[in-house]
């Protein structure tokens, strides 16, 4: 089988790639990966991530591994479309954090010609598919799914265990707060 893989860049058109998977197991190095060969084939990058993630840098996306690549704090997805109007291509890291904006703040940059390259978590703790990334899933041109591996008992791992009490869907942490499960060894804590 023959595996299809995204151009460095557009050619008349733009498209959207998503990233997605639990934590730890490699979305944001894939994200700075694309990122960075932009940057070597000289295209117009601008990076963007959440004001609510600022657990490793204020101004760079980071990777638990300590990759970075600086980036832009924003709000609210349409803060992206004004801050990208020269961009070539957008690069968005932690997109479960943002609103189902981000759907059509992506579309809209990618009918104007943009790479779009989105990163995230494609669950929550209790294993609950993270809007806006089901949304995103379904308009992406390309699609990679990262497996992490299960802290436990070594197999694949695409669920994310949370190790903190707290019944809030959204809690930013990391090796403190979360690790990475299976399937058989993910359990939704009461």
């Amino acid at each position: 089988m023959m595996e299809f893989t995204p151009h460095s860049s557009p050619s008349n058109t733009g498209w959207i790639e998503v990233v997605a998977g639990c934590m730890f197991s490699g979305k944001t190095e894939e994200l700075i990966r694309r990122l960075r060969r932009a940057n070597i084939a000289r295209l117009n990058v601008k990076v963007f991530k959440p004001k609510i993630d600022i657990r490793y840098s204020e101004s760079e996306i980071v990777s638990h591994s300590e990759q970075s690549l600086p980036s832009i704090l924003v709000d609210s997805p349409n803060e992206i479309l004004t801050l990208s109007e020269e961009a070539q291509v957008v690069g968005i890291d932690e997109a479960q954090f943002f609103s189902n904006d981000l759907v059509e703040v992506c579309n809209k940059l990618a009918n104007q010609g943009k790479r779009v390259i989105v990163a995230g978590l494609d669950q929550d703790y209790r294993g609950i598919p993270f809007e806006p990334m089901p949304q995103l899933l379904a308009i992406a041109e390309y699609i990679t799914k990262t497996l992490a591996i299960c802290v436990v008992c070594g197999n694949p791992a695409d669920k994310t265990q949370r190790k903190v009490v707290s019944t809030e869907r959204v809690l930013v942490g990391a090796a403190d707060s979360y690790e990475a499960r299976c399937r058989k060894c993910h359990y939704i804590p009461e």
